[in-house]
């Protein structure tokens, strides 16, 4: 057999199992509500990060003024509860109008 399908197949088990792990433990486990908090707040900052990261680098290096402008836009417009395509469609567009206007 392939190493590459072993390898695959590996990890298709490893992820079914760990989706299965969830519903046989349901209710025979019990987590702290402080560990509860943790894992939210975990889970926050890792989506922020990745935001981040994703709106102000681009090839190691920053990725110029519009994408983060059009990100601001776009979360602005989120934290004022706009519909989801407004939102993406307001911060496409914010980013597209700088870029044109020629702010990197």
């Amino acid at each position: 057999m392939n190493a590459t399908l072993v390898v695959i197949l590996a990890l298709a088990v490893g992820t079914y199992a760990f989706r299965l792990v969830g519903p046989v433990l349901h209710g025979r486990v019990t987590v702290p509500p402080r560990v509860q908090e943790l894992a939210t707040a975990g889970a926050v900052v890792l989506l922020v990060a990745l935001l981040a990261t994703g709106a102000l680098t681009e090839s190691g290096g920053f990725a110029g003024w519009a994408r983060p402008t059009g990100v601001l836009v776009g979360a602005v417009l989120a934290w004022r509860r706009a519909p989801f395509a407004v939102v993406v469609l307001g911060a496409a567009v914010t980013t597209a109008v700088l870029r044109m206007a020629g702010v990197a």
